[in-house]
């Protein structure tokens, strides 16, 4: 690990220690005080938390005296790990449901992950899948009135405060519009009476109306104006006005100068609000109602879905309605009762984490339903990972979800890792079948242990996905990890031209159906991929593509190539080493080579110094020799002779790291340590205290 601050670390691991038992505070009396917390010391500087087994870490947490605790933790923690659960019972389910939801929803969290859990607990883990996703169903707000959750008690509190207020408005602009009314009929009634005193007739009458009052006051000079109108001379008494009268009207023009000022953009105001509560809610503003939106949305998908839903209104509303991603694939069957699964109608939306990690879980049929209702809507995740989850026919299901999921324009989701022990789909189909649905991915890697024995031994695959049309996209990194399937060049081709910015590939457990498919992939590469910077192939039989792989060597643009358990010596010839020697010393640009696994021994090993030769114009930096059957004498050997050449070279040579992993230097522990000690006054070494005698009894014992 990288490890950049010591401190931290160390009380990252106290926290940890301390709150699964490991560490027993009773026992030192430097920490056995009333007056300290061990966990509130410590809790600030914990970025990363494991929670095992039954999950009594949440539940000493959840605990009213780690209250404060668990409020420094929110702003710390940032990746919440669950490994190793068990089957726990419903009481561990509430501390849970309060930790997640202070850690995610009013926290810091944005990486969540489950590792091994062979059996898992359906309702637990759609538990933390829903709260993962920002979902909490919490029923009406009382609930949340009653949650010891201080932050939603202030949420809805302030809502209500804001709802109030606007209900006070609403009544005061009422009571003013009411007011200007019976303003304006006392002055229509006053004219009415002077027109008769005057003998004026129904025309003068309405022209002697102050035009502010024949509508809606929109303007303050309408009201001066009006007022300018009105006889105010007292020679004006013998013709029937009093001057009551006169005073009256000249007050009831003061007060419509004030109410029109007010009222003018009270009745937008008035209007808009009107429209406002015809929606979902009332108004945009109002925090309660901002939170909470999806949660009310009208089109939110069922995480329990059956085919039809019975909608509020008494209306059917199919699964396959837009935006609802399930369509009851093969192995994504319609199930119904759970008690872990719940409709996103009822629950409240909160903050939802950006990486989501599955590792060794089985996921049911129903499981993955629901979690492909959840991704539809997680418009927050950047990062998937779902390893070996024996998804099988329920791949179709995710794939549902994920297509749901592009139709979101603030959709952020970069990463998509997929693994198993068994496809269902060939892996070029289901890589064109991610990336026609999501070509904004950065890194997209797909891999399976075996072929399914139900799957059609076809090179097309599965025409839905194999037909896909891929655009233009984005990715920068893709890895295949193929199940012993054929390394076809044009099903690669299409993935390849449409991804100009990718920058490295890796190729994992493919077979070359023919001589020439090799030298067709490096062709294609040349063309397509000019940012292409590395290039991996694991597991792939090179031991007759020796042209080929002299010409990957001699790539000018690649800076690191991986060549790992490829065979490149079973059948070679003593001109092959020599060559693959002169192509890297003459490739300024390649500064990573490397070569785990191919039988390379001691002798191989020696002629590799002369990488860094004086002639070479070499740039490599690291060179990665693991599992190459190397002996302590051979290692040796080869420190001597590159101590040569960096003498030869005064000293003017760019290697920096070694790797030295699981090879044969327990043979000669002495000789081993000599060759490691000069070793590292020249480059950085990792190595490992392989044991090569229990390692040959394993693999004996496996043949």
């Amino acid at each position: 690990q990288n490890i950049t601050c010591w401190r931290k670390k160390f009380l990252e691991t106290f926290f940890s220690n301390v709150l699964h038992g490991v560490l027993d505070v009773s026992s030192d009396w430097r920490l056995n005080d009333h007056h300290f917390s061990p966990l509130l010391h410590s809790a600030p500087h914990v970025s990363q938390l494991t929670l095992c087994n039954m999950l009594q870490g949440a539940v000493e947490l959840a605990a009213e005296h780690n209250q404060k605790v668990l409020e420094n933790l929110a702003g710390s923690l940032r990746i919440l790990k669950f490994q190793h659960l068990l089957s726990s019972d419903q009481s561990i389910r509430h501390p849970l449901v309060l930790l997640l939801h202070r850690l995610i929803h009013h926290g810091s969290v944005s990486h969540v992950s489950v590792y091994s859990w062979p059996v898992p607990d359906t309702v637990l883990l759609v538990l933390i899948l829903s709260m993962s996703a920002g979902f909490w169903r919490s029923g009406s707000a009382l609930a949340y009135q009653s949650s010891p959750c201080g932050l939603c008690r202030e949420d809805i509190a302030q809502s209500q405060e804001l709802a109030q207020e606007r209900a006070e408005r609403g009544r005061s602009d009422e009571r003013e519009w009411s007011d200007w009314e019976n303003q304006k009929r006392c002055l229509r009634a006053t004219e009415e009476a002077n027109a008769e005193v005057n003998g004026c007739g129904a025309d003068n009458h309405l022209n002697s109306i102050p035009s502010g009052l024949r509508s809606p006051p929109l303007q303050n000079e309408a009201c001066s104006e009006a007022s300018s109108k009105v006889p105010c001379d007292h020679t004006s008494i013998q013709g029937g006005f009093s001057p009551r009268c006169i005073s009256d009207q000249l007050s009831c023009h003061a007060v419509l100068r004030k109410t029109r000022r007010r009222l003018r953009s009270a009745v937008g105001k008035k209007r808009r609000c009107l429209r406002r509560s015809r929606g979902p809610y009332a108004d945009p503003e109002d925090l309660y109602d901002f939170v909470f939106t999806v949660a009310r949305e009208d089109n939110s998908v069922l995480l329990n879905k059956s085919s039809t839903t019975e909608g509020e209104n008494g209306e059917n509303w199919t699964s396959s309605s837009p935006g609802s991603p399930c369509t009851g694939h093969a192995g994504c069957k319609k199930r119904g009762g759970s008690a872990g699964i719940f409709p996103l109608k009822a629950a409240r939306r909160f903050r939802s984490v950006s990486t989501l990690e599955l590792f060794s879980i089985p996921l049911t049929g129903e499981t993955c339903q629901t979690l492909s209702n959840l991704l539809s809507s997680w418009v927050s995740l950047e990062n998937l990972v779902l390893s070996y989850n024996g998804l099988g026919a329920n791949i179709f299901c995710i794939l549902s979800g994920l297509r749901a999921l592009s139709c979101h324009s603030d959709c952020r989701l970069r990463v998509v890792r997929v693994s198993d022990v068994f496809s269902h789909m060939p892996c070029m189909d289901l890589v064109r079948c991610i990336l026609s649905t999501f070509p904004q991915l950065h890194a997209l890697s797909v891999g399976f242990d075996l072929k399914n024995q139900l799957e059609e031994d076809t090179p097309e695959g599965n025409p839905s996905c194999s037909e896909a049309e891929i655009l233009e996209s984005c990715l920068q990194q893709l890895e295949i990890r193929f199940p012993r399937e054929p390394l076809h060049t044009a099903f690669l081709l299409p993935v390849l031209k449409a991804s100009k910015s990718l920058q490295q590939l890796s190729l994992d457990s493919a077979t070359l159906p023919s001589s020439q498919e090799l030298g067709l992939l490096l062709e294609a590469l040349k063309e397509c991929n000019p940012n292409l910077r590395k290039l991996s192939f694991h597991d792939v039989n090179l031991a007759e593509h020796q042209k080929e792989v002299l010409l990957l060597l001699q790539d000018p643009v690649l800076q690191e190539i991986t060549l790992s358990f490829c065979r490149l010596f079973e059948s070679s010839t003593t001109e092959f080493l020599s060559e693959i020697i002169n192509t890297v010393k003459r490739n300024s640009s390649l500064k990573s080579l490397r070569l785990p696994g191919n039988r390379l021994g001691n002798h191989r090993l020696v002629a590799l110094a002369d990488i860094f030769s004086e002639d070479s114009s070499s740039s490599l930096c690291q060179l990665d020799v693991s599992s190459n059957c190397i002996k302590p004498d051979g290692l040796l050997a080869f420190t001597k002779k590159l101590e040569g050449h960096i003498q030869q070279r005064r000293g003017q040579i760019q290697f920096t790291h070694l790797r030295l992993f699981q090879n044969w230097l327990d043979q000669d522990a002495e000789t081993a340590q000599e060759a490691l000690r000069r070793l590292r006054a020249v480059c950085s070494v990792v190595s490992d205290s392989w044991d090569s005698s229990q390692a040959f009894a394993d693999y004996i014992s496996v043949m």
